[in-house]
C-alpha cells in the first residue's frame, strides 16, 4: 500500500477533505441530515453533541457550503433556521455509506449491523463498488494506478509506472 499514495503532497485532496469533515461530530451531523433532520434541537437530541460543539459544526458546514440555512417559524415563536443539505453536502453520501459498511463489516455487534440500506424502488440492499469509467469493477487498491493530476505540484507521481518512489 506504500506505493499507492505519495507520503506528502502539498495540495492533497484527502487532507483538504479531512480538514473540513474529518471530525466525529461533523460526520454525525451529516448522518442525521441524510436521515432528514433539519433543526438544531433535533440534531442535538440525535447526536448527543454539546450545544457549543454542534453550533460550531453546523456553522462550519454552512460556511463550507455543505448545508444551507432556511428560515422557519413555529406559531407564536421567533424565527429560526433549519439546516438543509446542498448538492455539495449530498456528494458526501457515498463516503458516509462507505464508513458505515466498513463499520458493519469490522465493528458491528454479534447480532449484526444496526441499519440496513435498501433501494427504495426495489428493496435490494445498497452496495458501494469501485469502478472505472468503462464499468469494470475493481477488486481493491492494487487495481488502481495513481497518476499525476492537473493540479499535481509535488512531482512525486512522475515515475514511469505511476508508483510513488
Amino acid at each position: 500500500m506504500r506505493d499507492m499514495w505519495p507520503s506528502r503532497v502539498d495540495n492533497c485532496s484527502i487532507e483538504r477533505t479531512l480538514a473540513v469533515v474529518g471530525e466525529k461530530w461533523t460526520f454525525l451531523v451529516l448522518r442525521e441530515a441524510f436521515l432528514g433532520i433539519r433543526r438544531f434541537g433535533d440534531f442535538q437530541a440525535a447526536t448527543g453533541a454539546p450545544r457549543q460543539v454542534l453550533s460550531a459544526r453546523l456553522s462550519r458546514l454552512v460556511e463550507e457550503g455543505m448545508l444551507r440555512k432556511a428560515p422557519y417559524q413555529e406559531p407564536g415563536q421567533r424565527q429560526r433556521d433549519e439546516y438543509r443539505l446542498t448538492s455539495k453536502g449530498m456528494d458526501l453520501y457515498p463516503i458516509l455509506v462507505a464508513l458505515m459498511h466498513w463499520g458493519d463489516r469490522h465493528l458491528a455487534d454479534p447480532e449484526g449491523p444496526p441499519v440496513s440500506l435498501t433501494h427504495r424502488d426495489c428493496g435490494a440492499p445498497v452496495a458501494l463498488r469501485l469502478t472505472c469509467d468503462e464499468g469494470h469493477e475493481l477488486p481493491g487498491p492494487w487495481a488502481v494506478a495513481p497518476l499525476p493530476g492537473p493540479g499535481d505540484r509535488s512531482g512525486r507521481l512522475n515515475s514511469p509506472d505511476g508508483r510513488d518512489r
